[in-house]
Order: structure tokens, then C-alpha cells, then sequence
């Protein structure tokens, strides 16, 4: 039974699919106004973990990935500028230009570290409508207010506003008031209402009335009953997953600075337009640091995988440094702790390719190597089922590698394990092609086997010096026969 860490009821429960085998599960995507870099790329890799280790256990899973391509402020209290917009002005591009290029390479990115592209990718800007009849929805119902700057969600209306915190109405206020990167916007009744629909123009006048020439710069903006202007951050989510996915779906992941604004008012702004519980499941990557900072330009140590591949590194190995990692647990990045992954990598490789080398014949278990094989694949399952064990499904591999079953069976199961890890161990060539072994010495390999099992052995040695004369050598081990070319 897989089970997952639930960040709304902070328990490990049994996964439990509203509509089986089917899970529906969106992921929060990126923002298109810059690179993204390697903090980003750990919260990608626990999404992609998640949706291998649903599909390992049989699942069949219809993954949703929003690209954020407007509203997303510079601040959490929804003041300061878009940042598409910033970033626009930045480059000096349109923000349709500077959206397609960051996206772009944030695909780029994924393929590199072997992330599976989600089943549907949605950009915000092409759901603008399904947003605005969400607002409408709430403005019905008596959730919302209007003041100068745009539509905002009344947070006292809904009497479990913040659960995905654990903190009351009261503290929670307090805490981002406390944590507000700027001061609080005039007119919002609370610390945690939350703009549902920002203006363009003041009092959402229209532009020949507006006197803001900011706001006469601005590029992406939309007509609305309530004025001209740009959705919200957080209504862009809801409006998404709810259409591709349903009302209430099964799992939503991100990272954990997502917890305290931007997931809590998700929940708050879909649960009070429909009625319904919004997810079963809120699963949260926690957080990268690098050298024992937060990562930053002006730090100087805001990395993206381009940069690591510029030090010589593969994005495998930074994929593999994660793997090592509770997604739960802060990880602290250093340039040794890649090295360390990158000799262990390769060692992991060399290992394969060793493997691949000696696979011959096939021949039937015995029962004391059946039961090795059964039992490594039952700790790997019990491992990535644990809330994603993924250290301890990687420590079963290793395992595996230095274990005594024979050769085509520890690569066959190495394989099926990265079908969860994802490290492309199945992309691997072996030593050349004069290594491989042709079907016509197989087939005397299995040959001299059948008879060495019917104890002819004089027959099986006639076997042994054609195969020998045609340049292999063979060797019986307690793991099996090997054969390799002189």
C-alpha cells in the first residue's frame, strides 16, 4: 500500500484514489519570467518521483502542469509589479516574447533531468475566461469585495480559512504581516484577503481615463465586469485544475514556501466556489539551499543546470544528488556533495555496462537466487511506498549491484528500479561492438547448458572448443556462465 505525507492533515496515510486506478494530480509550474535554477529543479524531480512511483504501483495518472504567464507579483501581499511584466521591460521584449523563451527553457531543463513531461500543460493566459466565471461565481455568493486596486476574497467569510497551515484565522494573519515582503495594500480588510482581480488602472477606470503611465505600459490586460486588468495569482490555479481535472481531485504538490498564500488561498477561493473539498492529497517539496544560504543572484549562488553542466557535471548527476535526499527534508547543495554524486554515478554506470557485457543465456533461477530477487524487489517496493523512501530504494539498488544473482537478472531488475529513479540506466552502450555476443553462440551457450545439465559431459566440452574457436572465451561461475570475447 503506497503511502503519502499529507501537509492538510499532517499524517502519512494509505493513497487512496477517488476514482482508481485513475489519479488526477496537478503540480504547480513555473513562472516564465526567468530561468528557472536548481532549487526548482529538486520540486520538479519529487513531481516526477511521485508520478513514477503512482505508475509503478499501477496507477493510471493524468498529470496537469500549469505555466504561470501573468499575474504572479513581485509580492506575497499582492502589491508590487507583474512579474512578466518586470521582466519584459528587463530584456527590453515583449512579455510574449520573454514567456515563450523562459518556457522554452524550463522544457529544456525537464528533458535534461529526465522529467516526464505532464500529460496536459496549460498556460495561464489561455484560461483568462475560466477565471473571471470562477470571481463571478464568488462575487454571487458573498466572498468577495471591491476596493481601488482590483477584487478581493474576504478570508473571515470562510470559517477554515488557513487549515493547510494548522494555524487559527487570528495567528495567521499575524504571521504575514509579520512575513509581507512589503507593507500590507490600502483598502484589504485583512492581512489575508487576497486579490482575485487586479486593476490596470485605478478603480479599474478605463485607459483613456488613466493617468498612470506604469499602468498605460502594461501588456497583458483583460476586459472585465469589474475593469480592465489581470487575474490573480492564485485564481489561475483553481481555474485550471478544476477544468482539467475536476472539483475535487486527488493530489496537488509544489514546494513548501506554496503552503501559507498561495495553496491556502487556492483551497479557500475553489472550496467556496463549488461547495466541495479542492484535494485530497497536498504533498510539498521542501526547500534547497547552496552552501548553507538561500539561494540568490546577489549571492552569486543562483545556479541553474546550464551552469552545472558548464563545471563539467551531467544533469543525471544532480538528479542523482537529489535522489539521496528526503523530498520532505531541506537539502543543503555544495559543489563536494556533486562531485560525491557524480563518482557514484559513474560507478553506477561502469557497473551497468559490466553487466550488459556479460548477459549470455538466460537459465533458470535457483530458488536461493529467486528468493534474493523477490526480496530486493519487495524492499525497493516498500521503500518508494513509504512516503517516497527514495535513499532507501536507492541503498536497495546498490545492494543489488554487489549481490551474487546472476548477471541478466541483477541488470533486469536494476532496469525496472529506474523506471521509478529515472536516471537513464537503460540508455547505457556497452564496451563496442565486438563485445556483443551473436545469436548463433547464444545459442551454443544454451546448448552446452542443456547438456551439462543432462550430465553429457563430453558433449557439453565439444560445445566449450567450438564456441572458443570462434573467439570467446567461457567461463562457469556460481552466478552463472559468462562468455566474453578474447
Amino acid at each position: 500500500m503506497l503511502r503519502l505525507y499529507n501537509t492538510l492533515t499532517k499524517k502519512t496515510e494509505d493513497f487512496k484514489p477517488l476514482n482508481p486506478p485513475i489519479v488526477c494530480f496537478y503540480s504547480c509550474g513555473p513562472t516564465v519570467y526567468d530561468f528557472a535554477h536548481i532549487g526548482h529543479a529538486r520540486t520538479f524531480i519529487f513531481a516526477d518521483i511521485l508520478q513514477r512511483v503512482l505508475e509503478f504501483n499501477g496507477f493510471d495518472v493524468k498529470r496537469v502542469m500549469n505555466i504561470t504567464d501573468v499575474g504572479h507579483l513581485t509580492s506575497d501581499s499582492d502589491s508590487g509589479e507583474d512579474k512578466m511584466e518586470k521582466g519584459a521591460r528587463r530584456e527590453k521584449k515583449s512579455v510574449w516574447e520573454i514567456a515563450k523563451f523562459y518556457t522554452d527553457d524550463f522544457m529544456e531543463m525537464l528533458v535534461k533531468l529526465n522529467i516526464k513531461k505532464p500529460e496536459i500543460i496549460c498556460r495561464a493566459t489561455d484560461h483568462i475566461s475560466s477565471m473571471i466565471r470562477i470571481i463571478e461565481l464568488l462575487e454571487k455568493k458573498g466572498f468577495t469585495y471591491k476596493i481601488t486596486d482590483g477584487v478581493y476574497f474576504d478570508t473571515s467569510k470562510l470559517s477554515d480559512y488557513g487549515k493547510l497551515t494548522g494555524q487559527p484565522f487570528d495567528k495567521l494573519q499575524k504571521s504575514l504581516k509579520a512575513g509581507a515582503r512589503v507593507e500590507v495594500v490600502s483598502g484589504k480588510k485583512h492581512s489575508t484577503d487576497f486579490a482575485l482581480w487586479k486593476f490596470s488602472y485605478s478603480g479599474g477606470r478605463s485607459f483613456d481615463s488613466a493617468q498612470d503611465d506604469v499602468a498605460k505600459q502594461r501588456q497583458m490586460e483583460w476586459n472585465s465586469r469589474w475593469g480592465r486588468g489581470f487575474p490573480g495569482w492564485h485564481i489561475e490555479c483553481s481555474a485550471m485544475s478544476m477544468e482539467y481535472l475536476s472539483e475535487t481531485f486527488d493530489i496537488h504538490t509544489g514546494g513548501v514556501d506554496h503552503i501559507p498564500i498561495h495553496h491556502t488561498n487556492e483551497i479557500a477561493q475553489s472550496e467556496a466556489a463549488t461547495g466541495k473539498s479542492f484535494v485530497k492529497y497536498w504533498l510539498h517539496a521542501d526547500h534547497l539551499l547552496v552552501e548553507g544560504e538561500k539561494m540568490s543572484k546577489s549571492l552569486g549562488n543562483f545556479y541553474r543546470v546550464y551552469d552545472i553542466e558548464k563545471k563539467g557535471f551531467s544533469p543525471m548527476v544532480l538528479r542523482y544528488l537529489f535522489l539521496t535526499s528526503s523530498y520532505r527534508k531541506s537539502m543543503n547543495f555544495t559543489w563536494e556533495s556533486l562531485k560525491g554524486a557524480q563518482t557514484a554515478y559513474k560507478n553506477l554506470q561502469a557497473q551497468i555496462r559490466q553487466l550488459a557485457d556479460q548477459i549470455t543465456t538466460r537459465t533458470n533461477l535457483s530458488e536461493e537466487k529467486l528468493k534474493k530477487v523477490n526480496k530486493f524487489r519487495q524492499e525497493f517496493t516498500d521503500s518508494i511506498n513509504n512516503d517516497l523512501n527514495i535513499p532507501s530504494a536507492l541503498a536497495v539498488l546498490w545492494e543489488v549491484v554487489k549481490s551474487n544473482i546472476p548477471p541478466g537478472d541483477k541488470y533486469d531488475l536494476i532496469l525496472l528500479f529506474d523506471e521509478v529513479l529515472g536516471l537513464d540506466l537503460n540508455k547505457l552502450k556497452v564496451k563496442s561492438e565486438k563485445s556483443k555476443v551473436s545469436e548463433e553462440i547464444k545459442e551454443l551457450v544454451e546448448k552446452r547448458e542443456k547438456l551439462r545439465q543432462g550430465k553429457k559431459w563430453d558433449e557439453g566440452d565439444q560445445i566449450r572448443q567450438q564456441i572458443e574457436k570462434s573467439g570467446f572465451t567461457i567461463e562457469d561461475t556460481p552466478e552463472g556462465t559468462k562468455i566474453s570475447r578474447r
